[in-house]
């Protein structure tokens, strides 16, 4: 796919979504790009960038520490030989957007599921759980300025194909819609795309992402 000139604000916008929902500090700007301080252990810090700019191939000379990730908006392909051995890239994400009704079908949930809602900072979750109170599916959708971010959408194994992820979509649709967002965004994995896809999304870019693996 032709890779597309991705603006500042859109990743700016994303990444403070991703922050607000995990409870992060705010992203801080870093060059042409954008940094979290994430600490956990098998991520410390991740750096955001664009576009494949000179301070970014600068910065993976810089780092050794395992488990500080580098992301940016281009193809691997792209990447891989100007950026240091040590780096390793991995499994391939999407940045995708919706920027129209997403194509559901109004759908109902079934009468074993109930539904429960939390929200915080610009935070908006759905959890869906069994009668018997076991968690079946989560997503949050944030909302940033005229975007609404969706994030950590995911259905446990054992309630797969029963429509949860697609109503779960639906419902944190109403809610960006009811604060008159229309705009949608997240990032999404290989498996992930297809289902996207499915309810009308596009792929908005290639996401890449690299690590220095920590063999010990």
């Amino acid at each position: 796919m032709l890779q597309k000139n991705i603006p500042f604000s859109i990743v700016d916008k994303w990444l403070t979504a991703w922050s607000l929902s995990i409870k992060l500090p705010l992203p801080s700007k870093y060059k042409s790009g954008l940094m979290v301080e994430v600490g956990y252990e098998n991520q410390k810090r991740r750096y955001v960038f664009t576009a494949l700019h000179e301070d970014l191939v600068e910065l993976s000379r810089s780092i050794n520490q395992p488990g500080i990730f580098l992301k940016v908006c281009s193809p691997p392909d792209e990447i891989k030989d100007k950026i240091a051995k040590k780096w390793v890239v991995q499994p391939q994400g999407y940045m995708m957007s919706c920027f129209h009704p997403m194509n559901i079908l109004n759908c109902t949930l079934n009468d074993e599921y109930k539904l429960e809602f939390e929200h915080y900072n610009s935070t908006h979750v759905i959890k869906i759980f069994t009668k018997n109170g076991a968690l079946a599916s989560i997503g949050r959708v944030v909302l940033v300025d005229d975007l609404a971010i969706y994030d950590r959408i995911s259905t446990n194994e054992n309630h797969k194909r029963k429509g949860l992820a697609t109503f779960l979509m639906q419902e944190l649709e109403k809610i960006a819609l009811a604060n008159g967002v229309y705009n949608n965004f997240l990032v999404a994995t290989e498996q992930g795309k297809l289902f996207y896809e499915s309810i009308g999304w596009e792929i908005y870019c290639l996401y890449t992402s690299l690590v220095i693996p920590n063999f010990d």
